[in-house]
């Protein structure tokens, strides 16, 4: 059985980090490709990053430069690195993995991807 556990959401003000994580059972992190997703109530949900299993990555613009995604397949977890936050990028992130999927021409529609997490909350203050 997938699962999909966010952690590492938080209150910041703008200019700091955070690092989310995204801890996989069910799932092998460095097979898969992984994404990070975030939603607003009201809006649909918006790609921020992803990676497939040949390392090869995407971002949204909005974040490139500022975010970061990796993984640590030993631990079987899925990370982003999020810098230099503004009041925008508040929002729930989601993280969702597909086994199937590889391009990375950009960020991934959200139908792409088979398995979702439940969220964890980022808010950044001004």
């Amino acid at each position: 059985q997938v699962q999909l556990v966010e952690s590492g959401g938080g209150s910041v003000q703008a200019g700091g980090s955070l690092r989310l994580s995204c801890a996989a059972s069910g799932v092998t992190v460095g097979r898969w490709s992984m994404g990070w997703f975030r939603h607003l109530p009201g809006k649909e949900r918006e790609g921020v990053a992803a990676i497939n299993w040949f390392d090869d990555t995407a971002y949204t613009d909005s974040v490139k430069g500022r975010f970061t995604i990796s993984r640590d397949n030993a631990k079987n977890t899925l990370y982003l690195q999020m810098n230099s936050l503004k009041p925008e990028d508040t929002a729930m992130y989601i993280c969702a993995a597909d086994p199937n999927y590889s391009d990375m021409g950009g960020v991934p529609d959200a139908s792409v991807f088979s398995y979702w997490g439940q969220g964890t909350q980022v808010t950044v203050s001004s």
